[in-house]
């Protein structure tokens, strides 16, 4: 498909755009030659790829508008970027774009223990929150996968959950307010460190956004007490479906679990080989942990095994110490790395009603006959929020192909039983061409003009989110 004769045009002007950017930068924040610039190629979903025009790695708030200042007035596209670990290709470039790094923006810029918060610049990863307050009892609660890695901005970008947003919630939940610097270099401080900021809620609009608004830098965040204790149990089942509607009855019966996460048997037999975590052999596990006082912890475990005994597992294991705990969550906290061993996977993150668990488990495994790929399902059970992970070989020819249908088969049942297209990945390339299943044309044509008050030339992470034919229409002009 030949390039759009803007697009050529702008990457004609290379030199030109690479030395507008060092005169505003310092010499090693500024990447433009080819070998450099394949490092950013892509993210996390890595079957897709393009080397952007260049790369810029500011150290501030003031360094990012004037890279933005100067991106708008050549126009010029800017891809926003945190540590690259997006699922759903949120930071991959354009030819054309200019990617804008906050790696280095990683500074703790203020902890408040009585009002229970931390400012930090937003490269910080979500892991180093928590290690910047836990010697003084208290942890930042959103926790992805991805948490030793990924970067603040990337979490705010596209609302990020984890295992333990069952209790804590996700990102909008724990965000109180940002820094955000606009396409034209304006820099706007949106929310702040209280509880209900005042006028309309543009926080919930910028959380989840994917980068289509702005450029987040600096994040206040909520942060919480440690609990008294937790406790992990680890129940095996010998079916998908009555694994689901044993966490569908948990739900009903009104305990409230910090977490409760699936696996199925491809996934147990990886993450075993993977990580030696001594999980039973069996079809599915669920990992459900409480937490409160030595009391409450008992009392809601009493109440989940009697849940889990109607259902005849086979196995109850609970954690009797620390060591036992830790064991228990290995496997689940390896499960991706330990797929990646087996082949290529695409990841997903379609959610769904918890009382559908056991229908559309039962669908995926229909679905994965059809199409002739194994899937294993490694998820957030407690909330609905799937994590299929389709197989296949890149190097197949047809391959990703099979498995970019089958996934779109899966996101659109997770959208016709009640749910939707995704819970924390975020749409970016991977489900843009979805979002009519879920949307109607009124509606995404409401979602485009905020993004027109915003951005109104569509500089932003272009090609993301919406339809592709929709976002290059609206910046055509």
């Amino acid at each position: 498909m030949e390039m759009p004769a803007p697009k050529r045009a702008i990457i004609g002007r290379k030199p030109a755009i690479a030395a507008a950017l060092r005169e505003v930068l310092p010499a090693d924040a500024v990447i433009d030659a080819p070998e450099e610039t394949r490092a950013y190629e892509c993210d996390a979903l890595s079957a897709y790829a393009c080397q952007p025009l260049a790369v810029t790695l500011p150290r501030s708030t003031a360094e990012v508008a004037a890279v933005l200042k100067v991106c708008h007035a050549m126009g010029v596209p800017v891809v926003p970027r945190g540590s690259g670990t997006s699922l759903a290709g949120g930071a991959l470039p354009t030819a054309d774009c200019v990617v804008l790094g906050i790696g280095r923006m990683n500074r703790v810029l203020e902890t408040d223990y009585d009002n229970r918060l931390i400012r930090v610049e937003a490269g910080r990863t979500n892991l180093s929150v928590t290690g910047a307050v836990e010697a003084e009892g208290f942890f930042y609660a959103p926790d992805p996968s991805s948490q030793l890695a990924c970067a603040i901005a990337g979490n705010v970008a596209m609302n990020s959950g984890g295992a333990h947003c069952l209790k804590y919630g996700v990102t909008t939940n724990n965000l109180l307010g940002v820094t955000l610097v606009q396409m034209d270099g304006t820099v706007v401080e949106i929310g702040g460190p209280w509880m209900e900021a005042p006028g309309l809620d543009l926080l919930g609009v910028i959380c989840g956004s994917e980068g289509q608004l702005g450029v987040v830098t600096e994040a206040t965040l909520r942060i919480l007490p440690k609990p008294e204790g937790a406790r992990p149990v680890l129940v095996g089942f010998d079916s998908n479906e009555v694994a689901g509607a044993c966490v569908s009855d948990i739900i009903k019966s009104g305990i409230l679990p910090v977490a409760i996460e699936f696996m199925d048997r491809p996934c147990i037999r990886a993450t075993e080989a993977f990580a030696k975590a001594g999980y039973p052999d069996c079809e599915a596990l669920l990992i459900i942990e409480v937490e409160g006082s030595p009391a409450e912890i008992d009392e809601q475990l009493a109440r989940i095994r009697a849940i889990a005994l109607s259902h005849n597992p086979v196995e109850f294991r609970e954690a009797a110490d620390e060591d036992q705990a830790k064991r228990i969550w290995l496997g689940r906290k390896s499960a991706f790395g330990a797929m990646g061993q087996i082949n290529d996977y695409m990841c997903l993150d379609g959610t769904i009603p918890v009382s559908a668990l056991p229908y559309v488990l039962r669908r995926i495994g229909e679905m994965s006959a059809e199409f002739g790929l194994d899937v294993g399902n490694v998820f957030h059970a407690g909330d609905g929020n799937m994590h299929p992970l389709i197989l296949y070989n890149a190097n197949t020819p047809g391959d990703l192909e099979r498995c970019e249908a089958f996934g779109a088969e899966i996101l659109k049942l997770c959208v016709e039983v009640g749910g939707c297209l995704t819970g924390e990945h975020g749409v970016g390339i991977e489900k843009r061409d979805l979002m009519t299943v879920q949307f109607s044309p009124e509606d995404l044509e409401a979602q485009m003009r905020v993004k027109d008050v915003f951005d109104p030339k569509w500089l932003l992470n272009p090609a993301k989110v919406f339809p592709l034919s929709a976002s290059e229409s609206r910046r055509a002009g």
